[in-house]
């Protein structure tokens, strides 16, 4: 299907290994990464900077320790993307390890207005009547311009599409497979005291997600990983027209919430998981936002994520830091995912896939 904007599919795969489908994708998005390594200011600003100090050598070795040791394949994908896209890959490296690194950058070195790199909305609900996933994938503006959409096959028959940010593994978004399984994902912000240098980088959990077979199945692959960090995975099965929300944390812990009739909006703040958080009141005001407006039909739920009454913290963000990249719609009932790059009131869809 043809693209009204310039977000691009690459099909790639299958491949003789991990590596090759790295390199294939680092040498197609090349100048993308490039660009995105040039103007991306968290990284150029912060990631860079701390990575060349003496502070950050045991941190570093810890993560590339830790993560090539539970996900070898993965990291060889990595080493593919920096080898195909010529970008060093200490650079490829910080960009996927960029939530397991910034909470360990000395304060001085942050720079206002880039402490957060990316929030997301989502509204949930499986009903008699619908069962829909609406998700907003809200970014750092360094971003805009720096995504594309991967479509890969690998060696034993499992194929998935993921949004992908440029540099990184797919996908730290949102993507589906063709068993049916689909994820959305939440940033939520412990506290400093929660969180685990070294452990397991989120990338690397949302890419092994891509090969679920099952919701257990994601669900044991999410909660076998030792994390640095927590996060707020949306699970979906399309089969069993299911839709979990399951929100983590540092020493493997997790809590799971079945989605059901009542409407359920989860911005980046933990919500069921008893936690130490950094309270955000970006998410706060979305959250707050969110409970007022109407939620009895997908196009309610399309205008709730389209909302930008709250000019400081509107939940379709248009800069100046943060920015709406994207929203995708998954339809349980229809099994597509579609793809808008404008705000969702409009309609105007960008893609529509279909999910097996």
């Amino acid at each position: 299907m043809e693209a009204a904007n310039k977000l691009e599919i690459y099909e790639v795969g299958p491949c003789e290994d991990p590596y090759q489908i790295g390199y294939s994708i680092g040498n197609h998005f090349s100048n993308l990464i490039q660009s995105r390594v040039l103007t991306d200011s968290i990284f150029n600003n912060q990631l860079l900077p701390f990575a060349q100090s003496p502070q950050a050598c045991s941190l570093l070795q810890s993560l590339s320790e830790n993560n090539e040791t539970k996900f070898p394949d993965y990291w060889n994908e990595m080493r593919g993307i920096a080898h195909g896209s010529g970008v060093p890959f200490l650079h490829i490296m910080l960009l996927n390890f960029r939530k397991e690194i910034l909470p360990f950058v000395p304060k001085m070195e942050k720079v206002e207005d880039e402490d957060t790199i990316d929030d997301c909305s989502d509204v949930l609900v499986v009903s008699d009547t619908m069962a829909v996933v609406v998700h907003n994938e809200d970014a750092n503006v360094a971003l805009v311009g720096h995504t594309y959409l991967i479509k890969a096959t690998l060696s034993n028959g499992l194929s998935y599409t993921a949004y992908t940010y440029a540099g990184e593994l797919p996908s730290c978004a949102f993507g589906f497979n063709n068993h049916g399984l689909a994820f959305t994902l939440n940033s939520v912000p412990p506290a400093e005291s929660e969180i685990v240098a070294g452990g397991i980088g989120r990338n690397f959990i949302s890419r092994d997600l891509l090969e679920a077979t099952s919701l257990d199945d994601a669900i044991t692959r999410i909660r076998s990983s030792l994390v640095s960090v927590g996060h707020s995975y949306n699970l979906i099965d399309v089969n069993l027209r299911r839709i979990l929300n399951v929100e983590t944390a540092s020493s493997q812990r997790l809590s799971v919430h079945e989605v059901e009739s009542t409407p359920f909006f989860h911005a980046n703040m933990y919500l069921h998981l008893e936690v130490d958080q950094v309270h955000d009141q970006n998410s706060i005001s979305r959250q707050n936002r969110a409970d007022m407006l109407p939620k009895k039909s997908k196009q309610d739920l399309l205008s709730l994520l389209g909302d930008t009454d709250d000019h400081k913290y509107p939940i379709f963000m248009q800069g100046p830091t943060l920015y709406t990249l994207c929203t995708v719609v998954i339809d349980l009932d229809e099994r597509t995912l579609a793809i808008t790059e404008a705000n969702p009131r409009k309609g105007e869809v960008s893609y529509v896939f279909t999910m097996a």
